[in-house]
């Protein structure tokens, strides 16, 4: 089946994903870029603090160079035992080798594997020393060394701890990232809180328009948010306005034209009467057929009128007014029993099935005309000896009608057109009508928020109503 515009919908899911609001969004987009700046920030500043503390590391090492150098070759191997004996924090470690590598004193007890070494005087001239990971017993501190080779061939090599100064930097990072995380989670929650205060605008504003779109153009978009939306509000009202005000005018000038041209065309009528009567009485046969063709045109123009003031008139009922729970089963059997008898004269079989449904709320004397002139279309476009099938149905969504017959039917590229004012298909050329049944049917749709499809019955046309709300999309 082919939807009309009568038939709207929406996911109602979609309508309840705050995060597809742009102020989400925005604070996401920020969060991220956060995240990744604090990262960034967080590596630049271990880089920066851990190079500084290294620098105090090499600075202190190269003083205790400055300091052994001063000292005799034969005295540098006590000097180191007795180092190494008051030290109590284990910050600094020593090693002091022959030329040929093998441990004289210290608590190095091997050479840092690729430590390039220094000419004795020169070891102040090194900006930085090394960081590795030293072999002392259980443990494995990552010091700070630099070595020198003594102008007698031995080699010392100095190391301090670098335990401080991962602390300090494990610290650092420990307090970035909390920092971070609760920068980050207090952005997504400000997102969420303004999320929902955006969301209630929008559900504001998605009411309305809603309303608006079935007819009720008396609506506004809510503003006062001083911001984008309350500018795109007041935009939009002022175009409603607009519309309203330019539907007024073209709907009264066309209810007044049909209005004030009801009254003669009656008079016409019967002044067509009175004269057809008097050329009876002459006996001018022709006159008589010319007047009753008149009569007929006038009758013609006056149903058009009173069909459009209808459409008029239904447009214009306050909305759910007249609304009651009613039983679309007692409905649907009383329109089956009203046009039987018509279905009959021609030879039409008037099939009727139905099934039980819920009560729906709806104006039962509109819904009763909208399903007649449905009903009225299936029986004057189906064949002599035809049939006609009214179908009361049930679906998870609510009840159904579904009216078919197997006359010409209705094209595809037509069914959008039949629904409008004036507009008849090129199958119902040959019957008489207006085109305004349809637009009746459809403004009853309108007013009750159901769904009306046309479908094929191959052949025939099949007119579905959804007797439930649909929203817009």
């Amino acid at each position: 089946m082919i939807a009309t515009d009568l038939k709207i919908s929406v996911p109602s899911s979609r309508l309840g994903r705050r995060w597809h609001t742009s102020t989400f969004r925005w604070l996401s987009i920020y969060a991220v870029v956060f995240v990744l700046s604090s990262m960034s920030l967080l590596s630049f500043v271990e880089l920066s603090v851990t190079h500084a503390m290294e620098r105090e590391a090499d600075s202190g090492i190269r003083w205790q160079l400055r300091y052994f150098d001063s000292l005799d070759d034969s005295d540098v191997s006590s000097d180191v035992g007795r180092r190494i004996r008051r030290e109590r924090l284990h910050s600094d470690y020593y090693g002091f080798f022959d030329s040929d590598g093998r441990h004289l004193a210290g608590n190095i007890t091997s050479i840092p594997p690729g430590l390039t070494l220094d000419n004795i005087m020169e070891a102040h001239s090194l900006f930085e020393g090394r960081t590795v990971a030293l072999r002392q017993g259980a443990t494995t501190p990552i010091v700070r060394v630099i070595g020198e080779r003594r102008a007698d061939g031995t080699q010392l090599v100095v190391a301090r701890n670098l335990a401080e100064v991962e602390h300090i930097r494990a610290e650092l990072i420990k307090a970035l990232i909390l920092g971070g995380m609760l920068c980050l989670a207090a952005s997504l929650i400000t997102a969420f809180v303004l999320s929902l205060r955006q969301m209630r605008r929008i559900a504001d504003m998605q009411r309305a328009t809603l309303q608006i779109a079935r007819g009720d153009l008396k609506q506004r978009l809510p503003a006062g948010g001083g911001d984008e939306l309350d500018m795109l509000s007041h935009l939009v009202n002022y175009m409603l306005d607009e519309v309203e005000r330019l539907m007024n005018e073209v709907k009264g000038a066309c209810d007044g034209i049909a209005h004030d041209l009801r009254t003669p065309l009656a008079h016409v009528r019967t002044l067509l009467a009175g004269i057809t009567d008097r050329a009876r009485v002459f006996g001018d046969e022709r006159l008589e057929g010319m007047l009753a063709h008149a009569r007929l045109e006038t009758e013609s123009l006056l149903e058009r009128f009173r069909a459009m003031l209808r459409i008029s008139e239904i447009g214009a009922l306050q909305r759910r007014g007249g609304f009651e729970m009613l039983s679309l089963q007692r409905l649907v059997d009383d329109l089956c029993n009203l046009y039987r008898p018509l279905a009959e004269e021609r030879s039409i079989r008037l099939q009727n099935g139905m099934t039980a449904v819920p009560p729906i709320h709806g104006d039962r004397a509109l819904l009763f005309e909208a399903f007649s002139n449905l009903l009225d279309n299936a029986i004057k476009f189906a064949p002599n000896g035809g049939v006609v099938c009214v179908e009361l149905q049930a679906s998870t969504a609510g009840p159904s009608l579904v009216v078919s017959d197997n006359g010409p039917g209705i094209p595809e590229h037509e069914r959008h057109a039949v629904l409008q004012r004036f507009n008849r298909g090129e199958a119902a050329r040959h019957v008489a009508g207006f085109g305004l049944g349809l637009g009746i049917v459809s403004a009853i749709m309108r007013m009750h928020d159901f769904g009306l499809t046309i479908g094929s019955a191959n052949p025939g046309a099949v007119m579905t109503v959804e007797c439930w709300p649909h929203t817009l999309e």
